[in-house]
């Protein structure tokens, strides 16, 4: 039984590493792109449009 608990206790922490490689691994591919300063302002203008519309849809999902 003891042995159980240990398991049920490194759960958390193979979740929270498994999730930071992720986030890692999903980012890698935009590191490229702040190299030229073309692609950059294209980045930075597509998060800004993306972080709008999500806080967008999220106001009109909430009903403020």
């Amino acid at each position: 039984m003891n042995n159980f608990w240990t398991n049920v206790f490194r759960y958390p922490r193979f979740f929270i590493s498994s999730l930071i490689g992720l986030i890692l691994v999903i980012l890698t591919p935009f590191k490229s792109l702040f190299k030229t300063s073309k692609l950059r302002i294209f980045l930075i203008i597509f998060l800004l449009l993306f972080l709008l519309a999500l806080s967008n849809i999220l106001i009109n999902m909430i009903g403020l």
